[in-house]
């Protein structure tokens, strides 16, 4: 099997394992607008699907499509809407420029274009801009917590009217990230697209402009790559302001080591915010009953973001 087939493999089966069933003969008791363009990046739209529930609480869930930064319309799943939905969450379902054509620096890009879109027209979704929550497992939980610790705000001067909006978040909860590609399951390890994670190259093939050839070229310098693979981390960019986190991971994951989990909670709480991680005993990198563990997920924006 292909490595982008592999991928591809990967996130169905992430997804799969998150998506309780939906009976069909049970009417959703939700709205789902498909495609709804939050950007265009080289000619190409962004998009997202966006599910508002029968009883809106007025809170925003951000759900990360990604798997391996494979992103891919095709594997949202209604059924992972399902608890969510059923609390009242709007829930925006985001799908990012994939590798192996963009790599994770792109896709960040995306990230924050999508929250500050979001955040732009909160009113017509019924959503309220100051409680947006994140989510994601995986690589997607990874980009969930950059969202988390490297959200920034607008440029107010800028052309585009979303771009003047804030991409920080209220909370981020997720699924077995990654958190530090130079420390990765043990202290000096590079995951840079390497060792444990030398399956996924394409997202870490960092370019930039030659000015002499006009044309994108590998970065290949070592010190510039040490440089965009710490700004990537999310473990280091902790700061005091970082909004609650919660993480569930298997102690038994071989893709994302669980000490991923455990030194990102360690560095939030020497800053001072609140973070929780939920320990699943003997699980890889996803288990059999993992969808109900959204419940915890949908607890945890309970308790951070509904209105006291």
């Amino acid at each position: 099997m292909g490595s982008t087939n592999c991928r591809m493999a990967l996130l169905l089966c992430l997804l799969a394992m998150f998506a309780p069933t939906l009976r069909a003969d049970e009417p959703p008791a939700f709205q789902r607008t498909e495609d709804v363009i939050y950007g265009r990046k080289f000619g190409t739209a962004l998009t997202m699907d966006v599910f508002k529930p029968a009883k809106p609480n007025g809170v925003g869930l951000i759900f990360v499509v990604s798997g391996g930064w494979y992103s891919d319309h095709a594997v949202i799943n209604e059924g992972f809407m399902k608890p969510f939905l059923d609390r009242g969450y709007t829930v925006f379902a985001v799908v990012h420029g994939s590798q192996p054509k963009f790599n994770i620096t792109e896709i960040l890009g995306d990230m924050h274009r999508a929250v500050r879109y979001i955040r732009h027209h909160a009113a017509e979704y019924g959503v309220d801009p100051e409680r947006l929550g994140i989510m994601g497992a995986s690589a997607g939980g990874h980009l969930s917590l950059m969202q988390g610790t490297a959200g920034v705000a607008g440029d107010p001067n800028a052309k585009d009217e979303v771009d003047r909006e804030s991409s920080r978040v209220a909370a981020v909860a997720c699924f077995f990230p990654p958190t530090d590609f130079f420390n990765y399951g043990k202290p000096g390890e590079d995951a840079l697209g390497r060792g444990i994670l030398k399956g996924f190259r394409a997202p870490f093939d960092f370019e930039e402009m030659d000015n002499d050839t006009k044309r994108f070229v590998e970065i290949t310098d070592e010190a510039k790559l040490q440089e965009i693979g710490k700004a990537i981390s999310p473990v280091n960019q902790v700061s005091n302001d970082d909004p609650p986190t919660l993480i569930i991971h298997g102690d038994a994951d071989e893709l994302v080591p669980i000490q991923q989990a455990e030194i990102m909670v360690a560095a939030l709480e020497k800053a001072g915010v609140e973070a929780k991680l939920v320990t699943k005993p003997g699980a890889g990198h996803g288990w059999p009953d993992l969808p109900k563990d959204l419940e915890t997920l949908a607890d945890w924006f309970d308790e951070h973001l509904q209105e006291k």
